[in-house]
């Protein structure tokens, strides 16, 4: 449902208390103290037949004896009376409630559980609910705790939602004692209904809430949560902490990929690529929000340490480095300017330690000097206290010093008495500062890592290098005979073939049925072979010494056969021997062994995986995960997460691999588990690469007869290839259109500056003279979930395939209960009036249609006319608009 009637949750006008008590203790006795007490303006209505009065406020003995209708209902009732009581209120009206009741996964007569009869009950009437089993949620801005917490939150700008109730006391406790005040605290439960998504859906659109913060034990609907989150993090930080980061007696896995891609591992990608920013520690979950609320943006991730002890400068040092931060390299000018201005005996590089006896004006000279650098994007200035020199006093010296500068600034003031002062400045003028070195670094690295996952919401990525054009049906035909045949594997030739149909290089592979069938391949191959078991029953062959490698002849291959046979049946004798695989020996002296698989998430569906490949690919655990579907920048930051990216990148006189090549793998992978739900599991382990490019040398694919179908199991809905089409126009030209992608930033910028400004105008109500990188990104990034852009792009006369240009773009983004869709086109000046506005206004309202949709709407400038006569002959009808009388509200209602 997502946000549909969420406002009667947190801004209800009326509440009402079901199972209200005055027994002392009793869960509904502290909830009512709450209801009472937090300043709510509205009536609460306590429900107890037992009571005359609850908080000195006449009781009701039912639903059906209230006065009014309440629009939010709180349940502290049995379990069993749940779904009778939302089926009750829902009846009456009411749109939203929470039950803090537990136990309802009791079964009912029917053998349904009361979770689920509840939602059977509330859903004819649209009723949302939060819980079961939670603790409440509180609105203090509203006056509104409907909870039993201890104690009442501060109103602030901070949202807070959490599975657990335990950490609401938690929080609330922490929070208390520093003063931080919140804007929604929600404990959600079982989550019945309201999720994650729902909550990050509505607090992006509540201007009351500067940051999200989540405390997640699980995802329940994969990709709402992705859609929510990443247009959450868009608008406002989003912050996650997750509890159960290591699994116990997690089963073995059948492949590489499945055994290194742990839970934890999936949920780190995830929020990665939603824009989230994840911590560990409750007390990081707040020093985050305090540092991305007051730090100016970073740069770059290059960090300049300032400090009067040598040690705690080393501390900062060491820090970084465990955090796989970028120490900063002083520029010569920088140096010739703190030489000038320090003692003899300042340490001379960076971490920059100006000595202990360092007054308010040495700090200042040198502060200066550092935020002048450009080999730096961030300061961390430390202090400890001395005799000579307060510390309040460097602070305001610090804080004069920096004024003016763009620089992202941080900083530690060690001790606790001599450091309240300045502390107590820093946060005066929202200057991030912290208790100890260690934490000031942390802070720095949660910028770092906020900066990288906002650029991979933001940045338009490169094109592909090449013309990506995998033979689908045949890696279909060979899926889908592995699956008729009973197979859950597929051998290794099978896998290479699908690999190939997908452009991805593989070693050329025979089959030999018998040993001398195998001496005859390694004859043909005139050289070096490698030889491998063929077995539907064994999947790490190098176990159990299914492989051989480097035979030279082909009466070596022959007796290599031979003993591999003997070998096998002794280890493994239920194992079927189907014979042997040939292939040459590929010898590349400076290659790297990569892996690339693939695992499908019970949550997440489809998840990738890339590190550093080989036998041991295990205990080397180097490896970074991703959801598909990937792009070339998505592919390049997957790499970076790699040890191993050092090493592809070259050095000493080893060439960097080709790293395009690389990635391009893991896109073509990518692409493959999302046309394809049958692939459960993959594995391309080694995939050599160098600088001539990449091989497979061994694949392996699992398949399985898919629970959900097509892109349904994927958590980011990939391009939808089947809205390409041809469309004619009025005047006889043809455009091809298609979605639009990621890399066609450049040239949505392009068609901008092909568009009169008054044109510009009408679409964007304000005059632009150029369109910046930030909103072309944000125009071509976009969730196909959620919204959708099609391009049109020109045809020429002789051929099909059109060009990179961008004759006209039309889209719409819904919102998240897919109700209403807003629309906005965009047609270049010189090709209007000859019908592709008419053409692709069509399309986007028949995909509208399809997609459930019941209202397109748009705002249009009622001076312009050739827009509203548009929308006019497409059936809309004009409305005022309620925000601004010079716009006209344009409206489409759509049959369900």
């Amino acid at each position: 449902m997502s946000v549909r009637n969420l406002d009667y949750l947190f801004k209800p006008a009326s509440v009402a208390l079901i199972g209200a008590s005055t027994r002392a203790g009793s869960v509904g006795a502290v909830v009512a103290r709450n209801l009472f007490n937090a300043g709510f303006k509205g009536p609460v209505m306590p429900v107890n037949p037992h009571h005359r009065a609850v908080e000195g406020v006449l009781a009701y003995p039912d639903v059906a004896s209230l006065p009014l209708t309440p629009e939010l209902a709180v349940l502290c009732t049995p379990p069993d009376s749940v779904p009778g009581l939302i089926a009750e209120l829902g009846a009456r009206g009411t749109k939203a409630a929470i039950v803090i009741t537990a136990g309802l996964s009791a079964k009912t007569g029917d053998g349904h559980t009361l979770r689920q009869a509840a939602l059977d009950a509330a859903r004819p009437h649209l009723l949302r609910i939060v819980g079961p089993n939670c603790l409440g949620i509180m609105a203090p801005g509203a006056g509104l705790n409907a909870s039993f917490a201890h104690i009442a939150p501060r109103a602030g700008d901070i949202a807070f939602v959490t599975q657990s109730g335990a950490m609401v006391t938690a929080v609330l406790d922490w929070a208390a004692a520093r003063s931080v005040g919140f804007s929604h605290f929600v404990s959600l439960g079982d989550m019945a209904d309201v999720d994650f998504g729902d909550m990050l859906d509505y607090l992006a659109a509540d201007p009351g809430t500067k940051a999200v913060l989540l405390y997640i034990e699980a995802v329940t609907d994969a990709r709402k949560f992705m859609s929510a989150a990443r247009a959450c993090a868009r608008l406002k930080p989003v912050i996650i902490i997750k509890a159960g980061r290591h699994a116990e007696g997690a089963k073995a896995a059948a492949s590489h990929t499945g055994a290194l891609a742990g839970v934890d591992a999936v949920y780190d990608a995830a929020f990665r690529r939603a824009g989230a920013l994840r911590v560990y520690e409750m007390r990081e979950l707040f020093d985050a929000v305090e540092t991305l609320a007051t730090a100016r943006p970073l740069q770059g991730e290059r960090l300049v340490i300032l400090t009067n002890g040598g040690g705690p400068g080393v501390l900062a040092t060491d820090a970084l480095i465990d955090f796989h931060g970028t120490l900063a390299e002083l520029a010569p000018e920088t140096i010739a300017r703190l030489d000038a201005a320090l003692p003899a005996t300042w340490s001379h590089g960076n971490p920059v330690d100006i000595i202990g006896d360092a007054p308010p004006a040495r700090y200042a000279e040198a502060l200066k000097a550092l935020l002048a650098d450009p080999n730096g994007d961030a300061v961390l200035v430390l202090n400890c206290p001395t005799a000579v020199a307060d510390s309040t006093e460097v602070a305001r010296a610090v804080i004069d010093a920096a004024q003016g500068s763009k620089r992202t600034l941080l900083t530690n003031w060690l001790g606790d008495p001599a450091a309240a002062g300045a502390r107590q400045l820093f946060t005066e003028q929202r200057i991030p500062t912290y208790a100890t070195p260690e934490q000031a670094v942390r802070g720095f690295m949660d910028l770092v890592q906020f900066r990288r996952n906002q650029a991979l919401l933001m940045e338009t990525p490169p094109s592909l290098p090449e013309n990506f054009l995998p033979d689908r049906e045949r890696a279909g035909s060979i899926l889908r005979a592995v699956l008729e045949e009973g197979r859950d594997w597929l051998s290794e030739s099978e896998a290479k073939e699908v690999l190939a149909a997908y452009q991805i290089p593989v070693v050329p592979t025979r089959i030999a049925r018998t040993p001398a069938k195998a001496a005859r391949y390694a004859e043909e191959m005139a050289g070096p072979v490698a030889l491998k078991i063929l077995s539907p029953d064994i999947t790490h062959k190098s176990d159990i010494g299914g492989v051989a490698l480097n035979l030279e002849t082909p009466e070596e291959a022959r007796l290599a056969a031979e003993s591999m046979l003997a070998t096998i049946r002794r280890r493994q004798p239920q194992a079927r021997l189907e014979g042997f695989t040939v292939q040459p020996m590929i010898r590349r002296a400076h290659a790297h062994e990569l892996i690339v698989g693939m695992i499908d998430d019970r949550q997440f569906g489809p998840v990738l995986l890339f590190g550093q490949g080989g036998t041991a690919v295990e205990l080397l655990d180097d490896k970074a995960l991703a959801l598909p579907p990937l792009n070339m920048k998505l592919a390049h930051e997957t790499m970076a997460e790699t040890r191993i990216i050092r090493l592809l990148r070259g050095y000493r006189d080893r060439p960097a691999a080709d790293l395009d090549a690389v990635a391009l793998t893991l896109i073509k992978v990518s692409q493959l588990v999302c046309d394809f739900a049958e692939i459960a599991e993959l594995d391309i382990n080694p995939l050599l690469a160098d600088e001539k490019g990449v091989i497979a040398l061994d694949a392996r694919i699992r398949v399985a007869k898919p629970e959900r179908p097509g892109a349904a199991r994927l958590a980011i809905r990939p391009y939808p290839q089947e809205l390409e089409q041809e469309m004619t126009v009025r005047d006889g030209s043809r455009y091809f259109v298609r979605p639009i992608r990621p890399e066609d930033g450049p040239a949505l910028q392009a068609l901008f500056g092909k568009l009169a400004p008054e044109d510009i105008r009408m679409r964007f109500f304000s005059p632009l003279k150029s369109l910046p990188p930030a909103l072309a990104s944000r125009l071509t990034q976009i969730d196909y979930d959620r919204e959708m852009a099609l391009i049109a792009s020109p045809i020429p006369e002789q051929g099909r395939e059109p060009g990179a240009e961008i004759s006209a773009v039309v889209r719409i983004s819904c919102d998240p209960d897919n109700e209403r869709a807003e629309y906005a086109i965009l047609v270049r000046t010189d090709l209007k009036g000859r019908g592709i506005g008419y053409g692709l206004m069509t399309l986007i309202i028949a995909h509208a249609r399809q997609r459930g949709v019941r209202e397109v709407f748009g705002d249009v400038l009622r001076e312009n006319q050739p827009m509203l006569q548009l929308c006019r002959d497409l059936g809309f009808t004009a409305m005022d608009s309620e925000e601004d009388p010079t716009l006209a509200r344009m409206v489409l209602k759509l049959e369900s």
